[in-house]
């Protein structure tokens, strides 16, 4: 499980998709883009299927993801 609360680009509030976290500004649970990916869809095309959702956000959320996993992996 990552902590999103240090990932700029994300928010958590309980009025917005039953408090999951979601990419900033918008309502798209990140957990979204994980699911896409995982059934082969890229960056550009998560982008056109979720509007209001930015490149920037996608790749601070992938970047935080990857060092969270790279913690997770030392200790």
């Amino acid at each position: 499980m990552f902590d999103w609360n240090e990932c700029s680009a994300v928010e958590r509030r309980a009025d917005k998709v039953s408090g999951a976290w979601v990419f900033k500004g918008t309502r798209v649970p990140v957990g979204a883009l994980f699911e896409n990916m995982e059934s082969g869809a890229n960056i550009h095309e998560f982008i056109e299927w979720f509007p209001g959702v930015t490149r920037e956000q996608v790749e601070a959320v992938l970047e935080h993801a990857q060092k969270s996993l790279s913690v997770g992996y030392r200790q």
